[in-house]
């Protein structure tokens, strides 16, 4: 298994209305047409008919007190493409790094740059300690090691939850 993994929260994504076609009320629109073009200031009718002809919808993209600027394309669309934007921009990730109690000093390194990386990135930082076998009697050594995580990415982020029982520790941005 990889070092880091993505988790996806459940979460509602609301998309702004826009006004389309017949429901433009301004009497002139910044027009851009299907092809990306800029056809400058039109009459809101003239939009509405080259939209038609192209079998397409004029959607009002912004709407600003001199002229709204209006775009011909296909709604059904563009709202997909808006929602997906937004479940990737709301899609919460948390890595995850596994240690073992006696993790080399180079190691340990190299780990703690990367969390350092990803939670500068904004994504939450999960460390978890594995015992095998005889590692089961000295738990105060891994535990040392989690706070030693704790102190040394104090900067970088803070703690959601620490786990002494089951000997994780989890970080979110600062």
């Amino acid at each position: 298994m990889y070092p880091c993994c993505v988790l996806r929260k459940r979460e509602r994504v609301i998309v702004q209305k826009h006004r389309i076609n017949r429901q433009i009320k301004a009497p002139q629109v910044l027009l851009i047409d299907h092809e990306n073009n800029n056809r400058g200031l039109t009459e809101t009718r003239d939009a509405l008919k080259l939209a038609e002809e192209a079998q397409l919808d004029l959607v009002l993209v912004s709407e600003s007190k001199q002229a709204p600027v209006a775009k011909i394309l296909d709604y059904g669309k563009f709202q997909y493409q808006q929602k997906k934007r937004q479940k990737q921009s709301a899609r919460t990730t948390v890595k995850e790094v596994k240690f073992r109690p006696n993790v080399g000093e180079s190691d340990y390194q190299l780990r703690i740059n990367q969390a350092t990386q990803w939670l500068g990135k904004g994504d939450s930082v999960k460390f978890r300690v594995r015992l095998r076998g005889r590692e089961h009697q000295h738990r105060d050594r891994a535990l040392e090691l989690l706070e030693r995580i704790v102190k040394d990415l104090k900067e970088a982020g803070k703690i959601q939850s620490f786990d002494r029982r089951a000997l994780v520790l989890q970080l979110m941005p600062a």
